[in-house]
Formats: C-alpha cells, sequence, structure tokens
C-alpha cells in the first residue's frame, strides 16, 4: 500500500521477533495475503474481523479490498504500537484493539455482515474456531490458517486417521474447504510446520445452543478414547447402551467410523427428553 513502509522494515523497526509463546508466525508476502482474502469470497459491505494481525501483512490486503470496516485483535503490545501507521492511514477503516482474543465476544465488535479472515495463533486456533462454531451463526463464513495438520483435521471425512473431535463440530456447523496450503518457508521465521487455509461457511440450520453443548460433550468422549468401541468410551456420560439404542448406533462401533448426522443423532439423545424434543423440533423447522 502506497506511503506504508514495507513490512520487513516494520518487523525490524518495532523488534518483532516470532513468540513462541503467543503462537506466532508472521507472513509477510503480500500476494499470499491476498490470495487469503480472495479465498474469504466478496467483501463489498462486509466487515472483516481479523484475529492475530502481527505486522499487518493480512491486514494491509483486508484493506486493499472491499471490506466496509476491518477490527483486528491483537494481545502483543508490540505488534500494536507496530500497527499505528496503517490506522493512521485508514482512520475511519481500520480498528486495533489490544485483547485477549479467547476473552473477546467477535460478533459485539461489528455489525453484521461479518466475516473473520485470520491467520490465528498456533496455539490458540483449535479453542478460537470451537467458541466460534458455537455462535457460527453471527458470521456470513470464516478464512482461517491453522497449522496444516489441524487444517486437515477441519475437513477429514469419516474413516480417515484425521477424522475426529473438531471434524464433527466444524463439519456439523459449517461447509468447510480447504482452499490454500502454505509452505513453512512462506513465513518470517519459517515453522516447522506447513500450514493451510480452511474456508467455512455456517449452514442455515445452526444447532440451540443445549444441543451444541451435548455435541460437545458427545464428541468429546468419543474421539478421548477413540480405539475402544462406543459403549466403552461412552460411558462417561451415563449408560452408553441406553444411548446408543436411542441414536439406532450399534455400540461395537468406534467413534472414527461415525458419520457428522450418526453424532448429531448421539448429542440429541444425550439430552434430557424435553430439551430433546425441543431441539428436535426446531432442527426439522429449520430444514
Amino acid at each position: 500500500m502506497s506511503g506504508l513502509p514495507p513490512l520487513r522494515e516494520v518487523v525490524a523497526r518495532f523488534g518483532l521477533d516470532a513468540r513462541r509463546s503467543l503462537g506466532q508466525h508472521f507472513l509477510l508476502d503480500l500476494n499470499l495475503t491476498a490470495r487469503i482474502v480472495r479465498a474469504a469470497g466478496a467483501m463489498e459491505g462486509r466487515h472483516a474481523i481479523e484475529v492475530g494481525p502481527g505486522p499487518g501483512g493480512l491486514t494491509r490486503a483486508l484493506l486493499a479490498s472491499e471490506a466496509a470496516t476491518v477490527t483486528a485483535i491483537e494481545r502483543d503490545p508490540r505488534c500494536v504500537a507496530a500497527l499505528a501507521d496503517l490506522v493512521a492511514a485508514h482512520p475511519e477503516r481500520l480498528r486495533v484493539i489490544e485483547a485477549d482474543a479467547l476473552a473477546v465476544d467477535l460478533a459485539a465488535l461489528a455489525p453484521p455482515p461479518r466475516k473473520v479472515v485470520a491467520n490465528l495463533p498456533y496455539n490458540i486456533g483449535t479453542p478460537l474456531l470451537v467458541g466460534w462454531l458455537g455462535q457460527a451463526a453471527a458470521f456470513e463464513s470464516l478464512t482461517l490458517m491453522f497449522q496444516q495438520e489441524v487444517a486437515e483435521r477441519i475437513v477429514a471425512a469419516p474413516g480417515s486417521e484425521a477424522y475426529g473431535r473438531l471434524s464433527v463440530l466444524a463439519q456439523w456447523i459449517a461447509e468447510a474447504r480447504l482452499v490454500l496450503r502454505l509452505p513453512a518457508a512462506a513465513f518470517t521465521p519459517p515453522p516447522k510446520v506447513a500450514s493451510a487455509v480452511v474456508h467455512l461457511v455456517p449452514r442455515a440450520d445452526q444447532p440451540p445452543r443445549a444441543l451444541f453443548a451435548a455435541m460437545e460433550r458427545v464428541t468429546a468422549a468419543a474421539f478421548g478414547q477413540r480405539r475402544k468401541m462406543l459403549r466403552s468410551a461412552l460411558r462417561p456420560l451415563g449408560e452408553p447402551d441406553a444411548l446408543l439404542a436411542q441414536a439406532g448406533i450399534d455400540p461395537v462401533r468406534r467413534a472414527e467410523t461415525l458419520s457428522v448426522a450418526e453424532f448429531e443423532r448421539l448429542a440429541l439423545s444425550a439430552l434430557p427428553a424435553p430439551s430433546r424434543d425441543s431441539a428436535r423440533d426446531r432442527r426439522d423447522r429449520a430444514r
């Protein structure tokens, strides 16, 4: 962007050594950051929310798009200071908030339509995603960079080695696609692993909160002991045989063999009867 110093100069001036404790990995290639923003789809009139902007590579790409506003959440005060020139250049469109993203309600930061576009800190990417899935109706889409291993888990199919709790939750709540892979060499300094970008579009029929919480419990138990048969793995939930019978699932199966729809049946079965009926009726109406 004209008038702004190169990102490498920003990194050097503010001493932005990427800190492992913050899960930082800086992407300075503006061609790649532009590709990530393109993967997020149409930006005109949308309010973009970014987590972990670092020196501002992806932030610059978001500002170069047609996004109405960009809100960036950054925990590292060094990076907040490094973004000051960018805020000064775009005072009406860019807001930088110094905060821990795990403690922030993203939906309260910008009006709809909202899109989350972020190169997530490695160490909190998964809990951030799970939290956002619980309020997915607030977002038009989420375009997120993770370690490649995590990204592959999000889009993994039943029966595959990568299929697990994160796969079920993400695919239950959204259409999820892996849209871009980036080698470690793309980052400064290079991490030990490759990264990948996943694009998630929340489904129109979002579950009620009680059902989402039940799905979290069921998948945590099922995949917590994934090599065991479900009748053993689900024992922490109470009466696994009754639960599985109600869901119509063979108790000798293992978690990785169940489809997302079967996990939803299990989650419904795990609810008390009044809540189960209410959740089922709401889901049926939505469909």
